[in-house]
């Protein structure tokens, strides 16, 4: 169980991913840590470290998104020590996304890690993929 100013935080992050859905990048960019070892590794590019990196990630991903709302978070695991802590969770969301027109479903498998900086809680790293079911072993092989 985490304790409860970390669980707060992660409700604050649950908020900020719902703007992202709507395009709106900023409430996410205010949780994060500015030390040059953040990192972001989304749907849509390689991972990205350090603040300038990550937040130009996170700018970029939110256009993808538009109109959208989180839906659900499901919590697989978490566990935090007085200056450390993660969550793993499948985030689910509906949005716009590209071009299209239509809210579709989105699930992502989602780690967090989380820092407490000078007092308060920041995101370190992200890590965001669409694996949330089993996958044959051919689907590793890289292109």
């Amino acid at each position: 169980m985490l304790a409860s100013d970390l669980e707060k935080f992660v409700e604050q992050d649950h908020l900020a991913l719902d703007a992202f859905v709507k395009g709106d990048p900023e409430p996410l960019k205010a949780l994060y840590s500015r030390r040059d070892d953040v990192i972001i590794a989304n749907p849509f590019g390689p991972p990205a470290k350090g603040w300038e990196k990550a937040a130009a990630t996170m700018e970029r991903a939110a256009t993808n998104y538009r109109d959208g709302e989180a839906t659900g978070f499901e919590r697989i695991s978490e566990y935090a020590t007085a200056d450390l802590g993660y969550t793993i969770e499948i985030e689910r969301f509906r949005s716009k996304v590209g071009g299209g027109d239509k809210l579709l479903p989105i699930a992502l498998r989602v780690t967090t890690i989380f820092r407490r900086e000078e007092g308060a809680w920041r995101i370190v790293l992200r890590h965001a993929d669409p694996i949330t079911s089993a996958r044959p072993p051919a689907s590793i092989v890289g292109e």
